[in-house]
């Protein structure tokens, strides 16, 4: 896969959770913070690294695969300057996900951990609240602090 391939695909799996989020809660306007692609083998996770690195530079290696901050990539919900190229998982079959930032994050928790497709995940330096829906084949997450200002990333 080249960069050009890459960036596609980006912006659709953007897209496709933009339309998620837009599907189930009101704040249509929260705009994109970090997006991951989950690749469906080892050899796809080799390729898409490989055109990774043509886009950005490794700011984390986590147990589930590399992080890269990248030059700002416009999407419909704003500039992308996190991508995460995830490790082979087979829980994960949806094609990748996007995070969105929440302003008031208790308020948005209150009002939307109660609704079906909303789960709250609870990590040592943060939470996240994930969005599934079987018409989609992405995610949405919404998390507190967002991974910029985890990574103090400007």
């Amino acid at each position: 896969m080249n960069t050009l391939n890459l960036k596609k695909l980006v912006k659709e799996i953007v897209g496709r959770a933009d339309e998620l989020k837009r599907k189930h809660i009101e704040n249509k306007d929260a705009l994109v913070n970090y997006a991951c692609i989950f690749s469906q083998s080892k050899d796809e996770y080799d390729e898409l690294l490989e055109a990774a690195k043509k886009m950005g530079t490794v700011v984390k290696e986590t147990p589930t695969g590399l992080l890269f901050q990248i030059k700002p990539l416009k999407t419909v919900a704003g500039d992308l300057k996190l991508l995460k190229i995830r490790i082979y998982d087979p829980t994960r079959p949806e094609q990748g996900d996007a995070d969105f930032t929440i302003s008031n994050f208790a308020a948005f928790e209150k009002k939307y951990l109660p609704k079906s497709g909303f789960k709250l995940i609870k990590r040592p330096d943060f939470v996240m609240i994930e969005l599934m829906d079987h018409k989609f084949d992405v995610r949405a997450y919404f998390s507190n602090p967002t991974l910029e200002v985890q990574l103090n990333i400007k």
